[in-house]
């Protein structure tokens, strides 16, 4: 199965926000490889670098422990755990982070 293929599968409230995920995702890591790992969209380059997923209330965003805590100033507006973010259904994606985020994964943890 695909991104795409998951994305298509999910609620059809939420695939917008998951379609602007992964573009933006993808145009901030065009090198990286897509799969699905631990039931997830993965974008991976020898290691997972970075997933995303649906969840009731939220999408959650899973960049890793040391991407959350180089992000953590801008993060604070979000719930945040070890290696995660939750993005509420209710409040607007913040994407130009997400592209950079996505980048910074890429150099630290791509193999």
């Amino acid at each position: 199965m695909t991104i795409r293929e998951y994305i298509a599968g999910q609620d059809e409230a939420i695939r917008p926000r998951l379609t602007e995920i992964y573009d933006t995702i993808r145009a901030a890591i065009p090198q990286a490889e897509e799969r699905l790992s631990w039931g997830m969209p993965t974008f991976w380059k020898g290691r997972n670098i970075i997933h995303f997923a649906p969840a009731k209330r939220h999408i959650g965003i899973y960049p890793g422990n040391d991407a959350v805590e180089a992000f953590a100033e801008r993060l604070t507006a979000f719930k945040t755990s070890k290696g995660a973010i939750q993005l509420p259904h209710d409040r607007e994606l913040p994407l130009a982070l997400l592209s950079e985020m996505a980048a910074w994964c890429y150099a630290h943890y791509a193999k």
